[in-house]
């Protein structure tokens, strides 16, 4: 029997409303990501680069009260780890999967060491910040339909501006083009006069930008406090979406509403308690999708193909 509130409009449009405030991490997640990966470098540090944001955020916003400043230093913090990111795999040519991995352990640990020494915890219960409040749209935020829907904190929307920078970026400047070419054929790139180096550092460095204010939406727009771990699994599921998207901004914007949809989905079901089911296999759902959605793209799939292939000059 289908539960009386799932045939409701006010349900749905809680549902869609709630779908774009889950799919804001996730662009900015997979967008960063595709940048990196585009340049040749996979990135496993993303969910460390995530936490990071969303725990400078934090802590910015807690002692400024100011959570522009926030979104903005959480994205410097970010585009540092990308620079630590690029250290290892493209300076020092360490294999991409143990620089990512050791950028996620780093990053877990010391959001949580920031966050500790930063603010007090009375209780072991963070306080809460004044978090970005949902912008009004005339004629819009009022429609008890479209409200609910559009009237999202900025950064929101700042997250479709920057699917399409990424695919301005991408295929119709210069600097697109030599990522692209990097991530392609290093060799070819470095003949051509393009500096390999460079470009995957500037690569990285945007991705780490881009990825840590997936991290501080999370804990200055969907919520208003820091809690270790709170992306819950975000980035990885990231790194997939990038896979599903086919490196393009477009798909991976359509994958991002899709994957945040099912998260929506599945809290709402929660929510109202019909169902006699753990919740923890609710929380299971968009993990089971990300795996679903790999095995139908993976046979069409085609890498950037010197994806965690490092460039060493003299070896080229």
């Amino acid at each position: 029997m289908i539960p009386p509130d799932l045939l409701t409009a006010v349900f749905w449009v809680s549902v869609l409303g709630l779908t774009f405030k889950m799919a804001v991490p996730l662009i900015y997640g997979t967008i960063g990501e595709a940048f990196a990966e585009r340049a040749g470098i996979l990135n496993l540090g993303i969910e460390g680069m995530m936490l990071m944001g969303a725990a400078v955020a934090y802590v910015v916003a807690y002692h400024t009260n100011n959570v522009w400043l926030a979104f903005l230093i959480s994205g410097i913090a970010g585009l540092l780890m990308g620079v630590l990111m690029a250290v290892l795999s493209v300076t020092l040519g360490v294999q991409q999967h143990v620089a990512g991995l050791a950028i996620t352990i780093l990053g877990s640990g010391l959001s949580f060491y920031i966050y500790r020494i930063s603010v007090p915890t009375p209780g072991g219960v963070p306080p809460h910040i004044n978090p970005f409040p949902a912008i009004y749209i005339p004629g819009i935020s009022d429609n008890p339909y479209l409200g609910p829907i559009f009237s999202q904190p900025l950064p929101a929307y700042i997250a479709i501006l920057a699917v399409i920078i990424a695919w301005f970026i991408f295929y119709k400047t210069n600097l697109g083009m030599q990522i692209r070419a990097v991530g392609e054929n290093p060799k070819a790139a470095d003949t051509a006069g393009i500096n390999v180096f460079l470009i995957r550092y500037i690569s990285l460095m945007i991705a780490g930008f881009l990825i840590a204010l997936g991290g501080s939406w999370l804990s200055t727009a969907h919520s208003s406090l820091f809690l270790p771990g709170m992306t819950q699994g975000r980035g990885w599921i990231s790194i997939a979406l990038v896979v599903f998207g086919m490196w393009d901004p477009k798909k991976i914007l359509l994958g991002a509403f899709i994957f945040g949809g099912i998260d929506a989905f599945q809290l709402s079901l929660q929510a109202i308690g019909y169902f006699n089911i753990p919740y923890q296999l609710f929380f299971t759902l968009p993990y089971i999708m990300t795996i679903v959605a790999l095995v139908i793209v993976s046979r069409r799939v085609v890498y950037p193909s010197a994806l965690l292939i490092p460039y060493r000059r003299e070896e080229a």
